[in-house]
């Protein structure tokens, strides 16, 4: 994809979504620089960028930090947060700490250093249990968790900045991102790579609920796609959109699919739902069809083929 920007600036970095965002950006010739605290975020998703970026080690609570680095990057992805819904349930004072007055911080850098454009990782839990489906962006927000609250209250401020200071911003709500370098060693994992994690050990997974309960799992490469389109689009500033693929798959389905990958049969274990999950979600992506050209390009299948191939060869390395 070719950029009208050069120069980036990613939060969280190192992460899942950020790494292979900063791989995406070196690719289309831009000059990067990550921040990331490494507090969930690791230098082996970076491995093959280390000696072309910018990497700096710190905290986006840090003002300083981020202002020197704001001022010599013309967009920011704002991918750091504290991304559990469990543990923002567990912790709501600290995880607010990181998700809004982080989000300030990084919104305000992007101001004071004349940045051109933010676009913000939101997510799709700001919906809540809305029964509405697909989930279009004109829906009512019905946050049930304290994360769906604090990704609301940063687009909120992202919009303020847009109106007040002209500080272009883009924020996506992310619907059920997975794909390679997704961390299945946390019990907050993305259900996708815990399945990968339990199979590798042939050891049945716990499904929270029936396993009934559906989700929108998107590749992280359209993730990356919908960023590119969201920094690079003109007149986009003050917009929300969704990224998903506007596909539906439960719970039950996924395991079913990691199973055939691994060769394996086993029932899974059943606990009751947990506090703050969402019932049923899929995303309406019309918008950021017709506003940004935004069209996934991985199907699930695929998807998920090409993430237990990494995570095989994940396995292997660290052996």
């Amino acid at each position: 994809m070719k950029l009208n920007f050069s120069t980036a600036l990613v939060t969280g970095g190192a992460g899942f979504i950020g790494s292979h965002l900063v791989d995406a950006l070196l690719e289309a010739g831009c000059r990067v620089t990550v921040i990331d605290n490494l507090s969930t975020g690791r230098m082996e998703n970076l491995a093959s960028a280390a000696d072309r970026i910018t990497f700096i080690r710190g905290d986006i609570q840090d003002e300083r930090l981020l202002l020197d680095a704001a001022g010599r990057c013309e967009v920011i992805f704002h991918q750091a947060a504290v991304v559990s819904v469990p543990l923002t349930v567990e912790d709501p004072v600290g995880s607010a700490a990181v998700n809004d007055l982080g989000t300030v911080k990084v919104l305000d850098a992007a101001r004071r250093g004349n940045c051109r454009r933010v676009v913000l990782a939101s997510s799709s839990a700001v919906y809540g249990d809305d029964p509405a489906l697909p989930k279009c962006e004109h829906l009512p927000a019905r946050p049930l968790s304290p994360y769906a609250v604090q990704k609301l209250t940063g687009e909120y401020n992202a919009r303020l900045y847009n109106d007040l200071y002209g500080l272009e911003t883009v924020c996506l709500r992310y619907f059920n991102v997975f794909g390679p370098r997704q961390d299945p060693s946390s019990a907050y994992s993305g259900v996708i790579s815990i399945f990968m994690a339990r199979a590798s050990r042939r050891e049945a997974p716990v499904i929270y609920g029936d396993g009934s309960q559906f989700r929108d799992f998107v590749f992280v490469r359209d993730v990356v796609a919908a960023n590119l389109l969201s920094a690079s689009v003109s007149g986009m500033g003050g917009r929300v959109f969704n990224v998903g693929t506007g596909r539906r798959v439960s719970i039950n389905q996924v395991w079913e699919m990691v199973q055939h990958l691994s060769g394996l049969s086993l029932r899974p274990d059943y606990g009751p739902p947990r506090t703050g999950d969402i019932r049923e979600s899929v995303a309406d992506i019309g918008l950021a069809a017709s506003c940004l050209g935004f069209d996934p390009a991985w199907n699930f299948e695929a998807g998920l083929e090409k993430t237990f191939a990494w995570f095989q060869n994940d396995l292997k390395r660290s052996e």
